[in-house]
């Protein structure tokens, strides 16, 4: 194996494991904040593919400009699904918290299968196709934009959460929610908020990937156990931890690819997992 192929393959990686950083990090704000596992997240991710692709397709609107699109119609939504949903169950036990998300993400899938089929769909022609050359490796442009897209929302959503008054106000309720309270902190807005930002993370990165994975209902399937992974083995809650960990998993997951098989790179990760899920149980930077 050269050293090209194998520096690639890391690249590849790293580029790959952004993305799924910003689709955990969403995951693990709505378990810091709230105590809840959104089962539904990955319809998130897949309800931004299809805003990519109908944008595309009727109105020529090339994936990289829907991004703000995706962003504010996913934050509205994960607001909506707040106020509709999860404010109904928020008091409730966890039994009862898993089925209602559980069957919100059949009800999403549901309904993206009976308004635009279970057909397979690409987007070709956008900003980002092609292959860019670099030192003797040839990386595909889709996936830089990804991963790009990925590092500034990221930023972003760290840059809110740390350096702004809502955002401060975010991480108190998720540190403790009746000291919050007593400081006159509105704790539903922020839930609402954080299942906002949530969705509009997941959202955005369904937008970035449509480029290069193919749009079908069910695709947030293919992301959610990787998402949870993620979240765990950076720690439940941990934003930063959430962005390590998925930089981790992509790397592994594609030199798990390159050295062994492509079959086996899902079982490489889950191994992984398992192994650190032994050795330190509450993940990376998780609290004990």
């Amino acid at each position: 194996m050269s050293l090209e192929i194998l520096l690639q393959s890391l690249i590849s990686g790293l580029l790959l494991g952004l993305v799924y950083a910003l689709v955990a990090i969403g995951l693990s704000m709505i378990f810091g904040v709230m105590d809840i596992v959104n089962f539904a997240h990955g319809e998130f991710l897949m309800l931004g593919m299809y805003v990519a692709f109908w944008g595309f397709s009727l109105w020529a609107l090339d994936p990289i400009l829907s991004i703000p699109i995706s962003f504010i119609l996913l934050f509205l939504l994960g607001i909506l699904i707040y106020k509709l949903i999860i404010v109904r169950i928020l008091h409730t036990n966890m039994v009862a918290q898993i089925f209602a998300t559980f069957g919100l993400m059949i009800l999403l899938r549901g309904i993206a299968q009976y308004l635009w089929k279970a057909d397979f769909r690409t987007i070709e022609n956008s900003y980002a196709t092609g292959t860019l050359q670099f030192l003797g490796m040839h990386l595909g442009k889709p996936q830089i934009f990804a991963g790009l897209g990925a590092v500034i929302m990221t930023g972003g959503v760290y840059y809110f959460l740390n350096h702004t008054k809502w955002g401060v106000a975010l991480e108190a309720t998720a540190q403790d929610k009746e000291a919050a309270q007593l400081m006159g902190i509105d704790s539903h807005k922020m839930f609402a908020l954080a299942w906002g930002i949530a969705a509009a993370s997941a959202g955005v990165a369904g937008t970035l990937i449509a480029t290069f994975f193919p749009i079908f209902p069910e695709v947030g399937a293919s992301f959610i156990l990787i998402a949870f992974v993620v979240v765990n083995l950076g720690g439940f809650g941990s934003v930063v931890g959430a962005f390590w960990a998925g930089l981790c998993v992509g790397v592994v997951e594609v030199l798990g690819g390159l050295l062994l098989a492509p079959s086996y790179k899902l079982a490489v990760v889950l191994v992984l997992f398992l192994v650190l899920l032994m050795w330190r149980p509450q993940g990376l930077l998780g609290k004990s």
